[in-house]
């Protein structure tokens, strides 16, 4: 049984943002496909995978089926919530071994921090 995850609930933001006209113009833009592996404490172990489709718009527990997503990260939870939090650096977690990246670099290069939603200061 997976640990809770922090990302669960960046996922699930991030699926409602891409609800949105923002969204809307981030999807039409990007055009690919995601899969983020998150890892409770270590990459490879015990991983949940997300689909981040940016072809419909949906973000969706599980790996993508359907072929190869464009890029899939895998990147340990804490980690991914640091990330999506602009508290940690793509390319330097990449160099570090914090993000490990299959499929298209080029690709996971347009997957950038605006596709995460910011959290909403009240």
């Amino acid at each position: 049984m997976a640990a809770d995850l922090k990302s669960d609930s960046i996922f699930d933001l991030m699926g409602r943002f891409l609800e949105t006209d923002e969204g809307n113009e981030l999807q039409k833009r990007i055009n690919l496909i995601y899969q983020f592996n998150i890892a409770p404490k270590k990459i490879g172990i015990d991983e949940v995978s997300y689909t981040v489709n940016l072809k419909k718009g949906k973000v969706t527990k599980g790996p993508y089926e359907g072929g190869k997503p464009d890029a899939t990260f895998s990147i340990k939870d804490e980690d991914f919530v640091k990330l999506s939090e602009g508290k940690m650096n793509p390319q330097i977690a990449f160099m570090r071994g914090a993000l490990k990246i299959k499929g298209s670099l080029s690709a996971a290069q347009k997957f950038t921090p605006d596709i995460f939603p910011k959290p909403s200061k009240l």
